[in-house]
């Protein structure tokens, strides 16, 4: 897939998901957890919702990456998974809980990333972050596999078993989330 055909997928979907979203009726809210409390263990032995963010190849001064579980027997909304796994997002101002910006704080404003024809820019957070640099929304079923998310994390239902992932992306490495063991 091209950067220009990446980019394009990505719009589209994030326009898909808000027109559906429009044309839905309202939901209802989803139940709260039983927990509020995360409390870190692998994702192998998390019975609730884990909350994966890897920073990829992206150097960060904070830590390249995070894996919590959050303990929860009923369906519990993305952005509420991981507001109690203690994550912070910012969307952008063009698509703002639909798009991913930073995580964490990163990238800050100040971070060098890789642009157009070798050169470097300063992510800004006002529209779609470009495809050689990007954080990416993963998502696996209990018994599935890794796959894009199809909605934001204010919409994003996940089930005790599920997880979820932040990936974010350096001149397209890593692709998808790395496998998460079964044991």
């Amino acid at each position: 897939m091209t950067p220009t055909t990446r980019t394009f997928a990505v719009a589209a979907t994030a326009a898909l998901a808000l027109a559906l979203a429009a044309c839905s009726s309202p939901a209802a809210p989803a139940s709260s957890p039983s927990s509020a409390s995360p409390t870190a263990t692998s994702a192998a032995g998390c019975t609730g919702v884990t909350v994966i963010v890897d920073t990829g190849d992206l150097k960060v001064a904070n830590g390249p990456s995070e894996t919590k579980c959050i303990d929860t027997t009923t369906t519990i909304l993305g952005k509420d998974a991981a507001a109690k796994a203690g994550i912070t997002t910012v969307g952008t101002t063009k698509y703002p809980d639909q798009v991913v910006c930073r995580v964490n704080g990163v990238p800050s404003a100040t971070t060098d990333l890789p642009g157009a024809h070798g050169s470097t820019y300063h992510e800004a957070c006002t529209g779609m972050p470009p495809a050689s640099a990007y954080w990416s929304l993963w998502v696996k079923p209990k018994a599935g596999k890794w796959d894009y998310a199809q909605t934001g994390l204010s919409a994003l239902q996940l089930k005790p078993g599920d997880s979820v992932e932040l990936l974010f992306t350096l001149n397209g490495k890593p692709a998808s989330p790395a496998p998460t063991p079964t044991s």
